[in-house]
């Protein structure tokens, strides 16, 4: 970590994990850091989250202390047996050729995912909740919307103006405001199609069910562990959150309809809708749906796929997370590579060589060239994998064999991955190109 403190001021935009994550980061290696958060106090869309080895390993570079949150509000699965696995993958559809009772009720696991860490489900809540302790509370500003970003000619101050009529100014302005990034638009323009993200025609109902009426349902193995429940058209998740004590339930269905409430990514549904998106499937969807609240969350999945951000930055304006490389949440990675980004942005920026504003323009241009292929193939990767557990992903379809084949290599790219060695060739690259600004002004 940096001792001597920077000469330069950072704006964070987004007080999720991205933001959050980021701001840590800066803090701790004393770069002055302000985060700005449209909301009254810090918040996360949407209930569990889980990270890959590849996250925490990232976690441990960014910051200690955010490696020692995941761990202290982490659930895994419940079984010794099964703390190495991701996710038990079962054929949620047809209901077997099984003629006894017991088995009549329940449709049995056909193959397993596993990584060194297993299923680490966390409660976005609780997991900010812990972020929040590690920096001082007067680097934070709420009820901050963002409106635009301009350059002040006089000293090249980057002036932050938001929707309560009030402006700051910094240095650099890192954009992590999410899937709908008011940053993203002033990097690319309003008109440019990655302004705005794309509807990838799933939504998902999320439901939380007390554990002990999902053992009822399903049995314990199925309820106490990381499910996968596959089938046509639809597929459902569950793994425990809360210390074990609920079942979280993420039923996702395919549809052909537009989602008619944009820009708002989330409606009220009802179980009884759910049921009938999943009419036809077998015991355990049916069993554990029949569970859930008679009223419902639905939540759209948009992402960047269609339309892929061309840079994550320009000038000293940049993106992270989300607001770069929004994915669905397919392949439960999404949140990962927001603190991959966080990783690298932070090591470019505590670079002693980086003071000026010049060297500011190039950390951004590094990072952007060691983050945006990894992070935009991942939302491709996501998609295809989405369509994998529905049956309708081309070269695959219902085999399952192709199925376990293609989560496994994919699982593997984004696990995979030595995250200082990572952090180390964008500060070559960095470095590179800082002595070319060099040579090019003398």
């Amino acid at each position: 970590m940096s001792t001597q403190r920077k000469n330069f001021h950072v704006a964070v935009v987004g007080g999720g994990i991205a933001g959050l994550t980021l701001a840590i980061a800066l803090y701790h290696r004393n770069i002055s850091v302000t985060i700005y958060e449209q909301a009254e106090a810090f918040g996360e869309v949407g209930a569990g989250v889980s990270f890959g080895p590849n996250a925490v390993e990232a976690m441990k570079v960014c910051h200690s202390g955010i490696y020692e949150a995941f761990e202290k509000v982490c659930t895994q699965n419940l079984w010794p047996s099964k703390q190495k696995v991701w996710f038990d993958y079962l054929d949620g559809y047809n209901k077997g050729t099984s003629t006894t009772a017991k088995n009549a009720s329940r449709q049995d696991i056909a193959f397993t995912i596993s990584n060194s860490l297993g299923q680490t489900g966390v409660h976005r809540a609780h997991f900010l909740d812990e972020l929040i302790k590690l920096i001082p509370g007067d680097i934070a500003r709420f009820h901050k919307r963002l409106e635009s970003i301009v350059e002040r000619e006089t000293d090249g101050k980057l002036l932050l103006k938001f929707a309560d009529g009030t402006q700051d100014e910094a240095d650099l302005v890192i954009g992590c405001d999410g899937i709908k990034s008011q940053v993203r638009q002033v990097i690319v323009g309003e008109e440019h199609p990655s302004a705005k993200p794309s509807y990838t025609h799933k939504y998902a109902y999320r439901g939380l069910v007390p554990m002990e009426k999902a053992i009822e349902a399903v049995g314990e193995e199925l309820a106490s562990n990381s499910c996968m429940h596959m089938g046509p058209g639809g597929h459902m998740l569950t793994f425990p959150v809360n210390q074990g004590k609920t079942l979280n339930i993420v039923a996702f269905h395919t549809s052909p309809d537009e989602w008619a409430d944009y820009p708002r990514l989330t409606r009220q549904g009802t179980r009884d809708e759910a049921l009938r998106d999943f009419a036809g499937y077998g015991p355990n969807v049916i069993n554990l749906l029949k569970l859930t609240d008679a009223e419902l969350s639905v939540w759209a999945i948009f992402d960047l796929g269609e339309n892929p951000v061309p840079t994550f930055y320009k000038g000293r304006v940049a993106i992270s997370g989300d607001a770069a490389h929004a994915t669905s949440p397919h392949h439960g990675a999404g949140a990962g590579f927001c603190i991959e980004d966080t990783a690298v942005l932070a090591t470019l920026l505590a670079d002693e060589r980086v003071q000026t504003h010049k060297d500011l323009e190039v950390v951004l241009a590094a990072y952007d060239i060691s983050r945006r292929e990894r992070s935009q193939w991942l939302v491709q990767s996501s998609r295809f994998i989405g369509d994998s557990y529905e049956w309708r992903a081309d070269g695959v379809g219902c085999d399952f064999k192709k199925i376990e084949d293609a989560i496994n290599y994919r699982n593997g790219v984004i696990a995979n991955v030595d995250i200082p060695q990572m952090c180390a060739d964008a500060t070559k690259c960095l470095e590179k190109r800082l002595s070319s600004v060099t040579k090019a002004s003398i």
